[in-house]
């Protein structure tokens, strides 16, 4: 199959709107599956008791914070390196969900943080870094809608996408780096893992499900955009394209 010609507007479009039922779908499935074994077939842990189970929203939205920011920046230096209109408009529908899923994480690890450390907040590495990369997701979200025109947005986007960038890394070395209250990461491709092995299974089963949501909706929003942008070209104004 030749990929590249999904490279323009109007051929992804059709393709996103077949591809987003099923992403929907499997995270749906993904999310049921995965709250069932968070709340009824994980057991209780022995140290911090049943609050240990918001990490299963904690983890996954976190996770995803920072890799739809690296997938954001990556379809934005797309899209200023070859000027290519889809690339920017894959940047700027990743955009909310990857604020969505840092508001998430920090809104989660306060009700964690507060029965373990005593405190909804601490200036933490780590929480402080994700909050400045909420703050940078919506930064770039207000410079892309502050600018009228749609090829200057997205250049000036873009370099603020990757210049932040680097808060990425912080992010996930941040208690490697620091003597940090929050804890170390439960799971790693060079270790065992250090919880048991349901808590693990359903771990991973609601990242997948996160993962497909996040796959959805950013579909979804870029075929608004691509109809927003696009609304010009006679091809928009087919029936069978909307």
């Amino acid at each position: 199959m030749n990929w590249l010609k999904y490279s323009s507007p109007q051929t992804f479009y059709p393709l996103a709107g077949r591809m987003v039922p099923w992403f929907m779908v499997i995270a749906v499935i993904l999310g049921v599956i995965g709250l069932y074994i968070a709340l009824f077939a994980a057991p209780t842990d022995f140290q911090q008791g049943d609050a240990y189970r918001i990490i299963f929203i904690h983890v996954p939205a976190a996770w995803m914070s920072m890799f739809l920011y690296v997938v954001m920046a990556f379809w934005a230096g797309i899209g200023l390196a070859f000027n290519t209109r889809l690339s920017s408009m894959m940047a700027h529908a990743v955009a909310p969900t990857g604020a969505l899923m840092t508001f998430i994480a920090l809104w989660t690890g306060a009700f964690w943080g507060r029965p373990t450390w005593g405190a909804w907040w601490v200036w933490d590495a780590r929480l402080t870094s994700e909050l400045i990369l909420l703050f940078l997701y919506l930064g770039y979200l207000s410079l892309v809608a502050a600018i009228d025109d749609p090829r200057r947005a997205d250049k000036a986007s873009a370099v603020l996408a990757l210049v932040g960038a680097i808060n990425v890394p912080i992010i996930y070395f941040s208690v490697k780096w620091w003597n940090t209250l929050h804890q170390g990461s439960s799971v790693s491709i060079t270790r065992a893992p250090s919880m048991a092995r349901i808590m693990l299974i359903g771990m991973l089963v609601m990242v997948f499900a996160f993962w497909a949501y996040s796959i959805a909706a950013t579909l979804m929003r870029v075929r608004g955009t691509i109809l927003d942008r696009e609304r010009s070209a006679a091809w928009v104004r087919e029936p069978g394209h909307r």
